[in-house]
């Protein structure tokens, strides 16, 4: 059975975890009950036989699908021979505990691990449940629900042992369990099969309703009882429109920011405020390729561009909570920062191969954890200051925790000032001197200085007067070994090529966006990188990229050109340009991370908080430039 294209499917989130089901009704990824946690449907990445839950209308077709408006509730309408149905999806976003503690005033006193409400205390077991609801509704005629369940833990591996039992509450259920992990299916039962595999048909005439719901659970507890589904669905929908509603949304492209929005919500574990770069791991970037890479981690880069696309929107909240978790993640040892970790705040996210997968549409290895976390990339602080600074702007006001934490991360960037590193796009060849990361490096010693100066933060003269120096020290550098004698940006000192990184330079505040050298590196990006539709590489594969295989072009990287043309002047050019990446999205307006133009398909991982936090930016942007 071919694999469904990436585009085909929806998310689902409960804003801890995540499932895709595809358009036609078949679960087949789903992690829990975290967003990194090893998944019970795997067959994206493989087949049936790795787990999956599909529900369909038996002999039936499917009209159309959305998301109930403003929320994360997925509404597919299917009509059959005999009949029609609807099937509404969701996970409950489901209050756990308390939040997790902020950390406490003051300096930081060292030992990683030490802060009260760090990411020791909080794993994966402190939850006591997670869902999946589906409900079907036949609105017309006669319909029968047509069901296959494969549950297959630890990404397909591990067949759990199932059996029939009861609830808290005696109602009877069926029970998955293997090691720490289990799950229940309420729901009209499902008949065992052949290749341990559950089945069903179930009939409903005009006005009836069934519903089911697979809930996870530590299987040293007893099996949570079944919930009321209509309401929690009304919670659900309630919490997902409280929150959009607090956020501000005034623009002509208001429906897709919106929903750029809410799946950066999606994305952000409820309670420790880690926002994850994408819901999926190893969807290729290369199909059948190498380019296979987990993206269910915190990228400190990808949550401040995050950070700073919600704040343009008004929502301080998601910014306070993200940066308790940030303070939680680098606190004790911030000389030792990564350019991620967990959800929760670890550090240790190893690279495995899973060899029992064949990957999506063949693509090999399917990896699981990230050895990228050990690189050093010298843009991250810059990007996680400016971030911070838009945090104060906007009027989050900073903690005795907070502010020394920022001269820590200062301190860092002066140890390793004068250190090569991988880039932005975390390549695996020979460090080098990015003229991108370099200009971030600015930025830090430019952000500092600002808060000293503009928000009465304190620092000592001579660290002020370091910083002061320094940043003169890089932009004088970057000026003359980031410039090519055709006057426009290079991707690395002394290089000939250009990088897509570099269309963000104006977002620092390093140049503006007409500034003569910027025009210039946009004229080679559009020579160098364009491929077709007015899209572009993030860069050429031939140069620091020591990965076999090739790309497509990277829609975040396509949203910046946006940015650059709307903010130079060039408003035609981000108008025709925004409207050809609007059409790259699926009908439920979201976005993996890369877009083949010639086979007009999605790659990478889906859906990608770059891509999403790029359309806002785009958005916003050309309002701007209009007026």
């Amino acid at each position: 059975m071919a694999a469904p294209f990436i585009e085909d499917h929806a998310l689902l989130s409960d804003q801890r975890s995540a499932a895709l089901v595809t358009r036609d009704g078949d679960v087949n990824w789903l992690c829990l009950p975290r967003f990194d946690s090893g998944a019970l449907f795997a067959s994206l990445l493989g087949e049936d036989e790795h787990g999956h839950w599909s529900l369909r209308i038996a002999g039936g077709e499917v009209v159309s699908r959305r998301y109930l408006p403003g929320t994360m509730v997925l509404e597919t309408l299917w009509r059959s021979p005999t009949g029609t149905a609807t099937v509404t999806e969701f996970m409950p976003i489901a209050e756990h505990g308390s939040p997790v503690a902020g950390p406490p005033g003051g300096e930081a006193t060292g030992g990683a691990g030490s802060t009260p409400g760090s990411a020791t205390s909080l794993r994966g077991d402190v939850e006591d449940h997670a869902d999946l609801f589906r409900l079907v509704t036949c609105t017309s005629g006669e319909v029968e629900v047509v069901q296959e369940l494969r549950i297959r833990f630890e990404y397909g591996l591990v067949v759990p042992w199932v059996r029939r039992g009861t609830d808290a509450a005696g109602e009877p259920v069926l029970i998955a369990i293997a090691g720490g992990d289990a799950v229940a299916l309420h729901g009209p039962a499902l008949t065992a099969g052949e290749d341990r595999r559950h089945e069903g048909g179930h009939r409903l005439r005009a006005g009836e309703e069934s519903a089911w719901s697979l809930t996870w659970f530590p299987s040293w507890l007893e099996v949570p009882p079944a919930r009321d589904p209509r309401a929690e669905l009304e919670q659900t929908c309630a919490q997902w429109r409280d929150w959009l509603g607090r956020v501000r949304v005034e623009t002509e492209h208001a429906e897709q920011v919106s929903r750029s929005l809410l799946v950066l919500r999606a994305l952000t574990h409820r309670r420790t405020g880690g926002i994850v770069a994408a819901a999926t791991t190893s969807l290729p970037e290369d199909f059948g390729g190498e380019r296979n890479w987990d993206y269910r981690f915190c990228w400190l880069r990808d949550a401040a561009l995050s950070l700073e696309a919600l704040l343009t929107h008004g929502h301080v909240d998601a910014a306070a909570g993200w940066r308790q978790w940030l303070l939680r993640a680098i606190a004790g040892d911030p000389e030792r920062l990564q350019i991620m970790y967990s959800i929760t705040g670890d550090r240790k996210l190893p690279e495995e191969e899973l060899d029992h997968l064949p990957g999506y549409e063949g693509s090999l290895p399917v990896r699981i954890g990230n050895g990228a976390a050990g690189q050093f990339q010298a843009d991250v602080v810059g990007e996680v200051m400016i971030a911070l600074s838009m945090m104060r702007e906007a009027g989050l006001e900073e903690t005795q925790w907070s502010w020394p934490l920022q001269k820590a991360l200062v301190r860092f960037t002066i140890d390793r000032l004068d250190e090569p590193d991988q880039g932005i796009w975390e390549m695996r060849g020979e460090p080098a001197f990015f003229t991108h990361g370099r200009v971030m490096v600015w930025a830090v010693f430019d952000r500092a200085i600002d808060a000293v100066r503009t928000h009465d933060l304190p620092a000592s003269a001579e660290e002020l007067a370091t910083w002061e120096r320094l940043r003169e020290q890089v932009r004088a550098e970057v000026l003359e070994r980031g410039v090519g004698e055709d006057g426009a940006f290079t991707q690395t000192y002394g290089s000939r090529e250009v990088d897509a990184s570099l269309l963000q330079i104006p977002h620092t505040g390093f140049v503006p966006a007409d500034d003569p050298r910027m025009l210039a590196t946009v004229a080679r990006i559009e020579q160098d990188l364009h491929v077709a539709d007015g899209l572009i590489l993030r860069y050429r594969t031939q140069g620091q990229d020591v990965l076999s295989g090739d790309e497509h072009p990277f829609l975040v990287c396509c949203f910046w050109l946006v940015e650059q043309y709307a903010a130079s002047g060039r408003v035609e050019d981000a108008e025709k340009l925004l409207g050809t990446l609007l059409e790259c999205t699926n009908d439920l307006h979201l976005m993996a991370e890369e877009y083949d133009v010639g086979a007009r398909r999605m790659a990478g991982n889906f859906p990608q908080a770059f891509s999403h936090l790029g359309l806002i930016r785009a958005v916003d942007a050309l309002a701007d430039a209009r007026g």
